[in-house]
């Protein structure tokens, strides 16, 4: 039996945590023994993980880099507490408008001398999460495996530095063919080491996790309800449905109530912005929710306004669970959506968004259309694994 490890950083509510739990999940354990590495044991997701993968134990020094920069110092980690000041200062000094992409890779590369090399040798070893410094400098194995969740093509890296990175892996997963044509462009001279395996859906568990009675304050509201689940980040553009409630708001539609649930950065600016455009009864911020399914079930659309994807995780479950959805024309849509097939693609501006919502709100027929779409199709995609089981 082949011995395989698969990293990441922690189990904190995300896309790609969750899509790490489906592909551990239903993988085929009488293949490889497999170990699973995290950088910090915390997250409301940890207690989701399957009892398969041996879970290692936690390492302090690969925690420090989620933790601020004064308390890695006080717990005596000087050199990795010196190397992330250097990485910032480094990343601020650049052009870029977006600092945290190079931020994160200075970080990890200036780190490497001090941080603890993996002493088990695998056969195969899977880094889950960008950057992947942790597999390419610090396991050893046979074979190495880099998975890629987001469009590279939007965010600001070092390339130079990158590529020395990339190089030290045989092969390189992309989560949709749209997502992979994006690395490419970036990184031309890598095209023959990618290949697409899609994020492992979970329909049963989904639908059935839908159906669980949570307190919801959707359940009680007789408007036209919309719900998205995402990061507060600027990438997944929150702000932009702000302005686009708002825009709706001028047009007549009061009857319209918008859902977030989720976490993060940006969540002070999207507060101020809801606060600054009256919509405290239109627009409502729902938190950190480890299940998420009864919110998407209590809404009559799903959308999704970010700014770039790689494949949105949620997006494929709301339209397992039979809901319309509508998504910015971000580089990567049409992997994720057949336009007004089963789902819509919108401008990505938010006059786009209100436009498309506007038209999904007046339009029944269409609404029920892309339900029946969703509600037909197939979602179940365990066999996407045979394609790692062959690299591996």
């Amino acid at each position: 039996m082949k011995k395989l490890l698969i990293t990441s950083f922690d189990m904190e509510v995300g896309g790609v945590e969750r899509s790490l739990i489906s592909m551990l999940t239903h993988f085929d354990y009488t293949r490889y023994d497999v170990d699973l590495m995290l950088c910090s044991h915390t997250g409301e997701f940890m207690g989701l993980l399957p009892k398969k993968p041996s879970l290692l134990k936690e390492n302090m020094s690969y925690k420090t880099f989620r933790m601020p920069i004064s308390q890695v110092l006080k717990q005596g980690k000087i050199p990795i507490g010196f190397s992330r000041l250097y990485a910032k200062y480094r990343a601020r000094n650049g052009e870029s408008t977006e600092k945290g992409y190079k931020q994160m890779q200075y970080m990890w590369k200036y780190a490497l001398p001090f941080l603890p090399k993996v002493e088990k040798t695998y056969d195969v070893a899977i880094s889950y999460l960008w950057p992947h410094y942790l597999v390419a400098e610090k396991v050893k194995a046979k074979t190495k495996i880099a998975w890629i969740h987001t469009d590279y093509s939007m965010v600001d890296t070092d390339v130079e530095m990158d590529i020395a990175l990339w190089k030290d892996f045989n092969h390189i997963i992309a989560v949709s063919e749209q997502c992979k044509q994006a690395f490419i462009r970036k990184y031309p001279s890598l095209n023959d080491r990618v290949t697409v395996i899609e994020n492992i859906t979970s329909p049963e568990l989904v639908r059935e996790q839908a159906k669980e009675n949570v307190k919801n304050p959707m359940n009680h509201d007789e408007r036209f309800k919309i719900i998205t689940v995402a990061r507060l980040s600027h990438a997944k553009g929150i702000d932009q449905a702000v302005q686009a409630m708002k825009l709706l708001i001028e047009r007549g539609y009061k009857d319209i109530a918008w859902y977030v649930v989720g976490y993060g950065g940006d969540e002070g600016l999207i507060r101020t912005l809801i606060k600054e455009y009256g919509l405290e009864e239109n627009f409502h911020l729902l938190g950190k929710k480890i299940n998420p399914y009864p919110f998407m079930e209590a809404a009559e659309l799903y959308v999704q306004p970010s700014r770039y994807e790689g494949k949105a995780v949620t997006v494929g479950e709301a339209q397992l669970l039979g809901k319309p959805v509508l998504i910015t024309n971000y580089p990567t849509a049409p992997s994720q959506v057949n336009d007004r097939v089963d789902g819509m693609i919108c401008d990505l501006s938010p006059e786009g968004i209100a436009n498309g919502i506007e038209e999904l709100h007046q339009d029944d027929s269409l609404r029920k259309q892309l339900e029946q779409n969703c509600t037909s199709q197939e979602y179940q995609n365990y066999n996407e694994l045979e394609k790692l089981y062959q690299m591996a």
